[in-house]
């Protein structure tokens, strides 16, 4: 080719921006609370972070973990922030992730640890070890009389002695652990009426009172051991039977046993925990 006949068109040379997109890793565990084996009691993520993600992320992973509970901690100086997610909502308090919270940090992030405090939506909360159990400090629940509807009658598929409800939750109490250990609710129906349900009646088998806790209007159809339903049940019981101190059983099919006491505006949950699972979460 004549070079002074060739083509001197300006071309337009593409230019290519690759982007990095960078996960972040943090660690995750996963606890069996309110049980000393393995397989019982109820399982809880616990992720420590660095901070919190948005709101939408947390629920998310809640979501992909498909626990009953996802706990999120942060240091916040000699403490601990800490959040909680079931795969379908936030929830302002729960028991059995932040007893396994308390494990994860007394082993893992601060080891040795035997006080700790949780800033939290439902104000500090403060755990403390002895020996191979966690003593967890919470706000009273006050739950009060009230007529049942029929339709929440109708979705337990049992007439309860008498039924109470506080700010969150309803509370069906039955004359025979029998009746609450057999119960076969409606669930959808549990959904439509009530945020959560708890069932409960004099224990059996050496507990003072037996209970099952169902809130699938939460995404979770029903909690095997709900350390918040218990901050109603301790005063109702211990006030119903005389006593400070109880021992209390959750009859769901995993089954937990905690001890609670009551004092006066807050009651103190105490159990243990079994450890199965650490690894790495990439988000």
């Amino acid at each position: 080719m004549d070079e002074s006949h060739a083509d001197v068109t300006p071309r337009t040379v593409p230019i290519v921006l690759i982007c990095y997109v960078y996960a972040m890793r943090t660690p995750i565990f996963q606890i069996d609370a309110f049980s000393d084996e393995k397989f019982a009691g109820n399982p809880a993520a616990v992720m420590p972070l660095d901070a919190f993600p948005n709101d939408s992320l947390m629920q998310a992973i809640a979501r992909e973990n498909n626990l009953a509970e996802t706990a999120f901690v942060v240091r916040n100086g000699s403490g601990w922030n800490l959040r909680w997610f079931t795969p379908g909502a936030e929830v302002p308090l729960c028991g059995h992730a932040t007893l396994a919270t308390a494990w994860v940090v007394s082993e893992r992030l601060a080891p040795g640890t035997s006080e700790m405090v949780f800033h939290t939506k439902s104000g500090q909360l403060h755990v403390r070890r002895t020996g191979d159990r966690f003593v967890m400090n919470f706000p009273r629940r006050n739950a009060q009389p009230f007529d049942a509807p029929d339709e929440l009658v109708a979705a337990l598929g049992a007439v309860p002695q008498i039924a109470l409800r506080d700010e969150l939750n309803v509370m069906a109490v039955f004359e025979n652990p029998s009746t609450v250990r057999g119960l076969k609710p409606d669930l959808r129906a549990i959904a439509r009426l009530t945020r959560g349900t708890i069932v409960t009646a004099p224990g059996d088998r050496g507990y003072d009172c037996v209970s099952r806790y169902f809130a699938p209007a939460q995404g979770v159809d029903e909690d095997p051991v709900t350390g918040s339903a218990h901050c109603a049940l301790a005063p109702y019981w211990c006030e119903r039977l005389g006593k400070k101190e109880i021992r209390a059983y959750q009859a769901s099919p995993r089954g937990g046993a905690l001890t609670c006491r009551w004092l006066g505006e807050r009651v103190e949950l105490e159990g243990s925990c079994a450890f199965y699972m650490e690894g790495t979460a990439e988000i």
